[in-house]
């Protein structure tokens, strides 16, 4: 999956980026490679499921997809 990424310089100082398809996603860092690490998990925190909070009935299927 790629996903296109918009990266501002912050006033205060460092960098914060959104990632548009994924609503509410967003980080900072102090430094450019403390962004793109925190960036790694903010999309893997955006886009985890806690399957528990889900109402799953024995008729359905969960299933992971790579796109």
């Amino acid at each position: 999956m790629k996903l296109k990424v918009v990266i501002h310089e912050a006033e205060e100082g460092g960098y914060w980026a959104e990632v548009p398809a994924i609503l509410g996603c967003a980080t900072q860092g102090e430094t450019f490679d403390e962004l793109l690490e925190n960036l790694y998990e903010a999309v893997e925190g955006c886009l985890s499921v806690d399957l528990e909070s889900m109402q799953i009935l024995p008729t359905d299927k969960v299933m992971e997809i790579a796109v």
